[in-house]
């Protein structure tokens, strides 16, 4: 019986063991990802366009005569038609009320070529109430430089509306912003010809020197040549054979997965209350006291009145009254081991409101409890 006892111990050890050494929580955790969607091809990007034109077609809804500049923008509109209003006496007294200056903002993407279309984002510029059932007109779209590089026109989508009748009105959402889907067409290119390069360059979203070099070493493994090497935290340079397919080598190493640790952060919205906490943040043991003092002062008036036949007068005297409370701390123990989900669990035990969670998470920053970034917007 003795012997049988002995061996069942020790299998049961044997068996036990192994299992402490294959917890998750011990090694750090990585995820399986593309290059494209952690890093960007130097070179390859977006450009920002901008405009200013005039919206026409609205319900008396348009700028007010008190906005000048949409009366001007007509004028120069008028001017290039053929229509002058040089001299005119009524030219300043016409009414814009029908119309509206707007700001355009679009997006070249890279490669665009002349007749690709854009969307625009049109947004009012003067004190248009809305910009429902409106029709933009030719506009130009100037790039950084100053040159034109497409041309938007066509009629307004809206997201929300505004309803005025009887002095009382409702509006949803935005009514002064509204978007043309393709309404843009691309008239000059951003010239980037790949097969002038001599060297190729991947930016990685999030610097980080490990990730630099996992990246590297994997499109090494699949090219089967060592063409790729990290310069720095971002940056990695693939160095292509001369007269390379650059779109096709582009094509293949953006397909190439790797492995990579998801940075451990805490992003935190104090101006709306917001927190979002990572899986991967870790948490070290750690003891929070939390409490509050409330001081209320409350402030009236009183009407002191003298008695009759009194030489007195009728005066205001205001009472002020504080009243101090002291709320008791409260208490929460975070162990060895525990995981942000005990830390939430325990918050929302004692009742902590979101601008309590985001003074708590930025005290145990400082305490080094939390191991991760904390990005406060």
């Amino acid at each position: 019986m003795t012997r049988r006892r002995s061996c069942a111990l020790v299998l049961a050890i044997s068996l036990w063991l192994p299992c402490c050494v294959l917890r998750s929580e011990d090694s750090p955790k990585t995820k399986l990802v593309r290059v494209r969607d952690i890093a960007a091809v130097e070179g390859v990007r977006d450009n920002q366009l901008v405009g200013y034109g005039i919206v026409v077609g609205l319900h008396g809804t348009g700028d007010s005569s008190q906005t000048v500049f949409p009366l001007q923008t007509l004028e120069s509109a008028l001017e290039r038609m053929g229509v002058s209003l040089q001299g005119n006496a009524m030219a300043s007294m016409m009414q814009t009320r029908n119309m509206a200056a707007v700001f355009l903002a679009g997006t070249l993407p890279p490669f665009a070529r002349p007749g690709n279309k854009v969307d625009v984002t049109v947004s009012s510029a003067g004190d248009a109430r809305s910009l429902e059932g409106g029709v933009l007109l030719l506009t130009p779209l100037y790039g950084p430089d100053g040159q034109i590089y497409a041309e938007a026109q066509g009629p307004l989508v809206l997201g929300g509306y505004s309803v005025t009748a009887n002095g009382s009105s409702k509006t949803v959402n935005y009514p002064t912003t509204a978007r043309i889907p393709s309404g843009a067409i691309v008239e000059r290119s951003v010239l980037l010809d790949l097969s002038k390069l001599r060297s190729l360059s991947l930016l990685l979203q999030d610097a980080d020197f490990r990730t630099a070099e996992t990246v590297a070493t994997a499109v090494n493994r699949e090219t089967g040549r060592s063409m790729a090497r990290a310069t720095d935290s971002r940056r990695i340079e693939i160095m292509p054979d001369a007269g390379e397919d650059i779109p096709a080598l582009l094509a293949r190493v953006q397909d190439v997965e790797v492995e990579v640790q998801p940075r451990a952060k805490v992003v935190v919205n104090e101006r709306t209350g917001t927190v979002v906490i990572g899986g991967d943040v870790r948490l070290q043991p750690v003891t929070i006291l939390h409490g509050g003092l409330v001081v209320n002062i409350v402030s009236r008036f009183e009407v002191s009145q003298p008695n009759s036949l009194s030489q007195g007068t009728t005066q205001v005297v205001q009472q002020t009254t504080v009243q101090a409370q002291d709320k008791p701390a409260n208490r929460i123990q975070l162990r060895e081991g525990a995981t942000v989900d005990d830390l939430v669990e325990n918050l929302q035990q004692i009742g902590a409101t979101a601008r309590d969670i985001v003074s708590i998470l930025q005290a145990m920053k400082e305490a080094q409890a939390l191991e991760a970034e904390l990005e406060v917007l």
